[in-house]
């Protein structure tokens, strides 16, 4: 059961990112860190990764609601996880001094950590059934 209430908790993370990329681009794109240090505001650009973010909430909505849709949860969470890879490479770089990104707290928190729990809540736990 707990599973399911993380999922939620992912889920709403998630959708409610999507939805304010969607709806206010300029204002997400200005408010997060680190994001303006990746290059100029593209509207298209940010509302695209808004509408993957809010797939992937929707997937663990699924998820949550239902145990045998686990799937959908998978399908979310690989977008997380390879936008948490794409983070995790940049911290590396930086680290090594390839990089001048300084989020890195900030990626583990709300990228990282998040995207590793999804892929551990969306399959069905101990008691759970998979159909």
């Amino acid at each position: 059961m707990w599973r399911r209430r993380l999922a939620g908790l992912l889920a709403a993370f998630n959708v409610l990112n999507g939805l304010i990329m969607l709806a206010f681009s300029k204002h997400w794109y200005d408010a997060v860190p680190g994001v303006a240090l990746t290059g100029p505001f593209n509207r298209h650009f940010v509302e695209d990764i808004g509408a993957a973010f809010l797939a992937a909430g929707f997937g663990l909505v699924a998820r949550a609601w239902r145990t045998r849709y686990w799937p959908a949860a998978l399908a979310g969470a690989a977008f997380l996880a390879l936008h948490a890879l794409i983070h995790l490479t940049m911290a590396v770089a930086m680290t090594l001094g390839l990089g001048s990104d300084q989020t890195w707290g900030f990626d583990i928190a709300l990228v990282i950590a998040p995207a590793a729990f999804a892929l551990f809540v969306c399959f069905p736990g101990q008691g759970e059934s998979y159909a």
